[in-house]
């Protein structure tokens, strides 16, 4: 089994961390492929960022030679719906994997992000993915994705603590894939499950792959209609 883990910023060290934390997560048999696109922001940061994340991100897809599966290693999960359309194997977004996860683990989580400006997206995604008060808080290191590294733990831990008292929450979701090198630390600080979106993502991924399940292509996420494009984005022409 081969599952793309795609990290839609340029950044080659975040890139070698997600790549950890998959690989570490994977089961025998499976080889996962960490990917940094050929364009893109440096880090995802704002809606801007994200935006311009996605044509990367669907070019990796399209340019390579096809996986069982796709991970979208960035906790905003951009582009998922488009790359859904594209993929030959199921995608599942980080933070899709993680909240769902959480959900098993306890009667609310509360997410440990990186910049505050992201938890209004953060926010978002609970509310498609999760019911009423499943999320209980969204919380901000405002630690920008780039500096993220080994030090960062203490932050995130005193945060997460705080989260767990004011929010009344039973796990920690972390809320960056630049994160998923603190996992083990965290969860044995603090006591609670802390849920890695990126090993989250690998096992759903693994899963779907064996049970034979795939993206329904039925309707809204079937193959893009053939249409042209101009500019610089006329190559994504289908």
């Amino acid at each position: 089994m081969l599952i793309k883990v795609i990290n839609p910023n340029t950044t080659d060290a975040m890139t070698a961390t997600i790549e950890s934390s998959a690989r570490a997560a994977a089961g025998p048999g499976t080889l996962i492929e960490a990917i940094t696109p050929v364009m893109g922001p440096a880090s995802i940061e704002s809606h801007y960022d994200e935006a311009l994340s996605v044509p990367g991100l669907l070019h990796t897809i399209t340019s390579t030679e096809p996986a069982d599966a796709y991970v979208i290693a960035c906790f905003g999960d951009p582009g998922l719906d488009a790359a859904r359309e594209i993929a030959p194997g199921p995608v599942i977004g980080i933070a899709e994997a993680a909240m769902h996860l959480a959900m098993m683990l306890g009667r609310g989580f509360s997410v440990i992000t990186t910049l505050s400006r992201t938890r209004g997206r953060a926010w978002d995604l609970a509310a498609r993915y999760c019911p009423p008060r499943a999320c209980l808080g969204v919380h901000a290191t405002d630690i920008p994705v780039l500096d993220l590294s080994p030090s960062s733990l203490k932050s995130v831990v005193a945060l997460a603590r705080h989260a767990l008292d004011h929010d009344g929450s039973d796990a920690i979701v972390l809320g960056c894939a630049g994160m998923a090198d603190l996992c083990a630390a965290a969860t044995a600080e603090l006591g609670v499950p802390v849920i890695d979106g990126v090993a989250a993502a690998v096992g759903l991924a693994e899963t779907l792959v064996r049970l034979g399940l795939s993206t329904s292509t039925r309707d809204e996420y079937a193959f893009p209609p053939p249409k042209t494009y101009r500019g610089p984005l006329a190559g994504f022409a289908r």
